[in-house]
């Protein structure tokens, strides 16, 4: 790597995990892309150095909301597991399902439930401990399932889930999707390990970036009033449903035109 692409990573991967502790996702969002376009990797391995990528993110990002008290370790430890199958599950069917039209289903009902979270009236905040542990872990299944299918970060769809339709405040559900999202990514980051999809060196560079970016984005999202962050959080999701919607879209278009 070059220098330039060594400081381009490095502001690379403080953007995503700003991103990542601001909106409790992995940042995948940022890392993929420029590891592609600015730091001159493959297509499989902008696929895959993201995942490792993401476990040190989110796990400073789930340290930040743990010490204000933000964090369901009940939730996550009934999501984790059923999120990590799930994980495995959706990776093996990516060569049966049409991933271009479930993404765009994904982006639809996103864009629902990020209107959902920006409205916040919508939907009723369940008293701490009352929402049953099974219910986590579908929601930790079908995030899992959905990241691993379509190679799209599991706190897009944890963090609607969690608030809209699982009742739990908004900041508590950020840090708990951070905790869930860095289990999720293991199993995919140890096949594609041993693989050898994985480019350690721009792996360093981008963490390097990311954990303080990390600690930075979840404090900022802490310190914010809720109102201030469901428009935060709700305008960051509708975008990755546009952006999802229109690629794929063109996608489709674009192979019955050729």
């Amino acid at each position: 790597m070059s220098t330039e692409q060594i400081i381009l990573g490095l502001l690379a991967g403080f953007v995503a995990g700003i991103l990542s502790g601001a909106f409790g996702v992995g940042g995948g969002i940022i890392t993929t892309p420029a590891i592609s376009i600015l730091l001159g990797g493959s297509a499989i391995v902008a696929v895959a150095t993201p995942l490792p990528v993401i476990f040190p993110t989110a796990l400073v990002g789930a340290y930040t909301y743990s010490k204000a008290d933000e964090v369901s370790f009940r939730a996550a430890k009934w999501a984790v597991g059923p999120g990590a199958i799930g994980a495995i599950g959706g990776a093996l069917l990516t060569e049966v399902v049409n991933a271009h039209l479930l993404l765009i289903v994904t982006a639809v009902l996103l864009g629902i439930q990020a209107v959902r979270v920006i409205r916040g009236g919508e939907y009723d905040i369940r008293p701490r401990g009352t929402t049953p542990g099974m219910s986590y872990a579908i929601a930790g299944f079908v995030a899992g399932f959905v990241s691993g299918l379509l190679g799209v970060g599991g706190g897009i769809i944890m963090v609607p889930i969690l608030t809209t339709i699982l009742g739990m405040p908004l900041k508590r559900a950020l840090g708990t999707s951070l905790v869930v999202i860095s289990a999720i990514v293991v199993p995919g980051t140890i096949v594609h390990a041993l693989l050898g999809h994985i480019d350690w060196a721009i792996f360093l560079v981008l963490t390097l970036g990311v954990v303080p970016g990390a600690r930075i984005g979840a404090t900022l999202a802490l310190r914010a009033k809720d109102r201030t962050l469901r428009l935060a959080v709700g305008l960051f999701l509708i975008a990755v449903a546009v952006l999802y919607a229109v690629e794929e879209i063109s996608a489709l278009v674009g192979a019955r035109t050729a």
